[in-house]
């Protein structure tokens, strides 16, 4: 029974992730968008911009909704997960560098794969580190 209560939660937790990362993707290829074909900055520069927006919108539902952490988050909380964010906003950037710069493939397509792969990285880090 246990068990199968534990999974549940897991499920339940996956698919909060999910809302949270589609919200957060929204907002990032969005911005991202609006900011390399509107305002024309240099696509790694709008994507670093777009990636923090992103990312403190996540930080503040994956703490309070996703993970559901009780306690009050303490300097030290925060900077450990600007930290591990940080890691996510390197792979984004060698993603969309890579692609983008070396490979020639266009730059929101780029931004799907980076996405893809700093999702997984973040669920696993903050499963790890955050929730306990």
């Amino acid at each position: 029974m246990l068990y199968r209560i534990k999974n549940n939660q897991l499920l339940m937790q996956i698919l909060k992730f999910g809302v949270v990362g589609g919200g957060a993707f929204l907002i990032d290829s969005g911005l991202l968008f609006l900011l390399t074909e509107y305002l024309h900055i240099y696509v790694l520069i709008s994507s670093v911009i777009s990636f923090v927006v992103s990312l403190i919108f996540n930080y503040i539902l994956s703490i309070f909704w996703v993970f559901d952490v009780k306690k009050k988050q303490t300097v030290k909380d925060v900077l450990f997960f600007s930290f591990l964010s940080a890691i996510g906003l390197g792979i984004n950037q060698i993603v969309m560098y890579v692609g983008v710069e070396i490979l020639h493939v266009y730059y929101m397509i780029c931004k799907l794969g980076a996405t893809f792969i700093v999702m997984v990285y973040n669920f696993i880090s903050r499963k790890l580190f955050i929730e306990k």
